[in-house]
């Protein structure tokens, strides 16, 4: 990359981090509604973010304007595109859903071309379409093998395409003039806190009261989503959407469901067959070759 070291290490960080939140969201699946647990998420993640807006001397007031596009934000990010993710690993494994999510290069470069002229390479439209046919391989040897009923394995990918598409517009809405006019924590922190809001009424209005599970492995899970899933990662991967663009900065999707399918498989068992291994190599392959050039 040739933004170099101003890059290299956010883009660590958020990698890693990254990989390991799939299997975690899986343990928070059980007695608490998805859409309680999400809300827990951000409201923590929200108020840790306004603390260290403050804490760096920045103002939580960005006027009418920023509050409606971190509105906005929240929605598309931290309600939307979460509620699917953590639906979705009701039917699939993690890891499984974290290799839909690496598509998230796709719908990125594609809006990116189309609101902002980012040029898409031949490279890209290659790439693109040899990981969608290994995405298309692994899902054949979930339907085929799964626990659950088959068709809820194309639910479970349903919900993740919708997450998918829900987390490349939020994406898409960092190369936005007034994003990168505003201070990004102060605008995290109220998109957030917004997305926590309409979380927590969503979950009342379809799951009843909050429901909290006091395991210590539940509630460390939360801690450790909402700060360093959260707090720490969308202002690194965020501001290199701003550095480099909502399609190269998706070379993280490239590393995150190799250590995500690691981590599924010592976890939660996850059975490797040819069908599966070669559907991952070509995701991934396909993946490499889409962002190989800087014209993505």
């Amino acid at each position: 990359m040739s933004e170099g070291k101003g890059v290299f290490l956010p883009f660590i960080l958020v990698t890693l981090i990254w990989s390991s939140t799939w299997i975690v969201i899986r343990d928070q699946l059980g007695n608490v509604p998805p859409s309680w647990s999400v809300c827990y998420r951000f409201l923590l993640a929200g108020s840790a973010m306004a603390i260290f807006a403050r804490l760096r001397g920045l103002p939580l007031n960005i006027g009418g304007s920023g509050l409606a596009f971190a509105g906005l934000l929240g929605t598309a990010q931290f309600v939307m595109n979460f509620n699917f993710v953590y639906r979705a690993e009701h039917y699939l494994t993690s890891g499984v859903v974290a290799v839909i999510y690496a598509m998230l290069l796709i719908p990125n470069s594609i809006l990116a071309y189309l609101f902002f002229r980012q040029p898409v390479s031949r490279a890209f439209i290659a790439g693109s379409g040899v990981a969608l046919a290994g995405i298309a391989l692994m899902l054949t040897h979930e339907y085929h093998g799964a626990r659950v009923r088959p068709d809820m394995v194309l639910l479970g990918a349903a919900f993740s395409i919708a997450g998918l598409l829900s987390a490349s517009a939020a994406n898409v809405m960092q190369g936005m003039e007034i994003a990168r006019r505003l201070p990004m924590a102060a605008v995290l922190a109220w998109a957030m806190l917004i997305g926590a809001a309409v979380d927590g009424l969503f979950a009342w209005a379809t799951a009843g009261p909050p429901v909290i599970e006091m395991r210590l492995g539940y509630l460390a899970g939360i801690a450790w989503l909402g700060l360093a899933g959260s707090v720490v990662t969308f202002p690194l991967y965020f501001r290199l959407i701003q550095q480099m663009g909502a399609g190269r900065a998706a070379y993280t999707s490239v590393l995150i469901p190799v250590i995500a399918m690691l981590i599924s498989t010592l976890v939660e068992g996850y059975r490797w067959t040819a069908l599966a291994g070669a559907g991952a190599l070509l995701a991934i392959a396909g993946m490499v070759v889409a962002l190989r050039t800087k014209q993505v």
